[in-house]
């Protein structure tokens, strides 16, 4: 009789060790890997994307579970036909350019924002032998722009419009801008719409003069570039991009010591210490502010570079809304 109570203790002992077991492996569910291990991003200027290659080249996105590949895009490159054609996942273009596509009928998913413009980081420029002092002085002067309808376009008609100039009256024409200072010295245009590095480069080396701020007024703290991909790669990779989402913003963190950027500048930009030192910065936003998207997708209308307005929210992937 004792012996068969032993037993029944022992038993017991035994089922209730087995389902303490199994409610432990049950509280421990195991997370889905990344449908990716490895992201192609397509990036441009390198002031505005300092913060991601900063984050690759540190090891952050690796050490976070997740490979990513930068790939250097250049002027001549069409940043939305890259990411059609497959040859990037994730790509870094101004917000005009995807604001005015997505108008088009391109499905597009913004992944986060990459950078803000802040005082003096793009602005109209001329040479020191110019007359062309005021911005309001000219009734229809010639602009040159990198882009066709583009952002320099949206900014600097705000900028002269606020200074007593028709828009309609100012005719852009398109030059990249390592040609801008020739295009100013031989007077093909009037004036330029310059960003960094390019802006800090023409002072130092041409002393190119501001004529207007264009992040100003109506474009103070101006967004003005993203990283997007297209809808049909978001709603297949939705842990790989809700990764880089996560990792993306730990690495904007970075932009946040400037002293770091500039230090980086000369590797990242081919500039040197002094003009690195002297580059105007804007910031690089850890979230997307769906707010602050919709002031461009707005002034885009206002401009006529839209004929409808776009609702910057319908670009944002769900849990990414405030």
């Amino acid at each position: 009789m004792r012996t068969h109570r032993r037993a029944l203790f022992v038993l017991a002992v035994v089922l209730l060790l087995g389902s303490c077991s199994v409610f432990t492996e049950s509280e421990e569910p195991t997370t889905p890997p990344p449908e990716k291990e490895r992201l192609v991003v397509g990036v441009g200027n390198a002031v505005e994307t300092a913060p991601l290659r900063l984050g690759v080249s540190e090891g952050l996105f690796r050490r976070g579970g997740l490979d990513v590949e930068l790939t250097e895009l250049t002027e001549d490159d069409d940043p939305l036909a890259m990411l059609a054609k497959e040859e990037v996942d994730v790509v870094f273009a101004d917000d005009v350019t995807l604001f005015r596509a997505a108008a088009e009928g391109t499905e597009l998913s913004l992944q986060g924002e990459a950078y803000v413009a802040g005082t003096g980081s793009m602005a109209l420029v001329t040479l020191p032998d110019s007359a062309y002092t005021d911005p309001g002085k000219l009734p229809a002067p010639r602009i040159a722009v990198p882009a066709r309808d583009g952002l320099g376009t949206l900014t600097a008609r705000s900028a002269l419009k606020a200074a007593g100039v028709d828009p309609n009256k100012i005719t852009f024409q398109v030059i990249p801008f390592d040609g801008m200072v020739e295009a100013l010295r031989s007077g093909q245009v009037d004036a330029a719409w310059m960003v960094e590095p390019y802006l800090t480069t023409a002072q130092m080396e041409h002393g190119a003069r501001v004529l207007a701020d264009c992040a100003h007024g109506a474009t103070e703290s101006f967004p003005m570039s993203a990283y997007a991909t297209t809808e049909q790669f978001n709603e297949a990779n939705p842990r790989t991009l809700a990764l880089f989402r996560e990792l993306l913003a730990k690495t904007q963190q970075k932009g946040s010591d400037r002293g770091a950027v500039r230090r980086a500048l000369p590797e990242i930009a081919d500039l040197d210490d002094v003009t690195a030192s002297l580059v105007s910065l804007g910031s690089y936003p850890q979230a997307v502010h769906v707010e602050r998207l919709q002031r461009v997708a707005d002034l885009m209308q206002g401009a006529g570079l839209l004929s409808e307005r776009l609702d910057a929210a319908s670009l944002v992937p769900k849990g990414e809304l405030p």
